[in-house]
């Protein structure tokens, strides 16, 4: 049997990163994320861009160094061509593309949106066709049903903020630095979820759609009305803000996620995406797939986030029925699944 190992490269916003998966085995999966956004509240593109320039050559050989394979072993280069920032995407699949093309095997273009699916697909146990994906991250929150492999159908997404951004926005207010969504899950912990009737916009039963920017809005509203904005909030209402904050959120992504299992008649669920790895998430959709005799996947934390093992899981599978890739493929910023 020919050996099938794939370099994974993810370069879509400010995490570098590189994966080796051989024959369905994950082998590497360095990440490397910059800490020079941290003072200005939010990625600088172009600092991310030049970033990814230093980093992705020492990063690619750390990658390889760790899974013990040489690069005359490499079967194929996947790498994230969108969605992204423009000048992150730029990097990598300009120097994936290079890095095929000296080797002599082929490229393969990943969308960054199918990889966070698919790194349900790391390690077992995995899900079953067909399956419902909430992907919930930064940039996007989207419901899609997967009937087969690489067979997607949107069903519902956000029609403004993404949930990770309506976090990260919320933090800002709270001036908990940035990113914002760890930090308020880390608050939330301690407070009432319950303290704050913050809304949980519901649409019908038929529409999976979401919105967020009200949510987000209403906690403005609180912190105005009550005169919280440019003062010290008592350590207590923080905690609570967040967690009322944090459980209409959840709450409207989990009741969704579980309306459309039912509709589509679905057994499987899974969650990915940076938000995924938020801890109240994981337990109200644990809580809700055992009272709906669902199951439910959540990919490892070192998943969650952007990383090369989700791109090379594609990768790999791309590989196995050979769908590469035409070497003039360019990256696409608002590349759609």
């Amino acid at each position: 049997m020919l050996s099938t190992t794939i370099l994974g490269l993810e370069t879509s916003c400010d995490e570098t990163s590189v994966a080796i998966i051989r024959n369905g085995k994950l082998l590497s999966n360095i990440i490397s994320s910059q800490i020079v956004h941290e003072q200005y509240g939010g990625v600088v593109p172009e600092l991310a861009s030049r970033a990814h320039q230093k980093l992705i050559v020492p990063i690619v050989n750390e990658a390889l160094a760790k899974a013990e394979v040489q690069k005359k072993e490499l079967t194929a280069i996947a790498v994230a061509v969108g969605p992204g920032l423009m000048g992150s995407l730029l990097v990598g699949v300009n120097f994936g593309k290079a890095f095929a093309y000296g080797l002599g095997i082929p490229f393969i273009a990943v969308n960054h949106m199918e990889a966070h699916i698919y790194s349900n697909f790391i390690e077992e146990p995995t899900p079953r066709f067909p399956f419902l994906n909430l992907t919930v991250s930064g940039g996007h929150t989207q419901l899609v049903l997967l009937n087969d492999e690489f067979q997607y159908k949107i069903i519902g997404e956000t029609k403004d903020d993404a949930v990770g951004e309506a976090f990260d926005k919320v933090g800002k207010m709270l001036r908990l630095g940035y990113p914002g969504g760890p930090q308020v899950n880390k608050f939330a912990k301690q407070g009432n979820p319950n303290a704050i009737k913050f809304p949980r916009p519901y649409a019908t039963d038929n529409d999976f759609n979401f919105s967020f920017s009200g949510i987000k809005t209403s906690v403005l509203y609180y912190l105005r009305d009550n005169k919280l904005r440019d003062t010290a909030i008592p350590e207590q209402l923080l905690a609570d803000i967040c967690a009322s904050f944090q459980s209409s959120v959840v709450d409207v992504l989990m009741q969704k996620t579980i309306r459309a299992a039912k509709h589509f008649g679905v057994k499987d669920i899974a969650v990915a995406g940076g938000v995924s790895a938020n801890s109240h998430l994981r337990s109200e959709m644990k809580k809700a797939a055992d009272l709906n005799d669902l199951e439910l996947f959540i990919p490892k934390f070192e998943y969650c986030t952007d990383n090369g093992a989700m791109i090379a899981e594609v990768g790999y599978r791309k590989s196995l029925r050979s769908m590469f890739s035409p070497i003039n493929i360019t990256a696409i910023a608002n590349l759609e699944l």
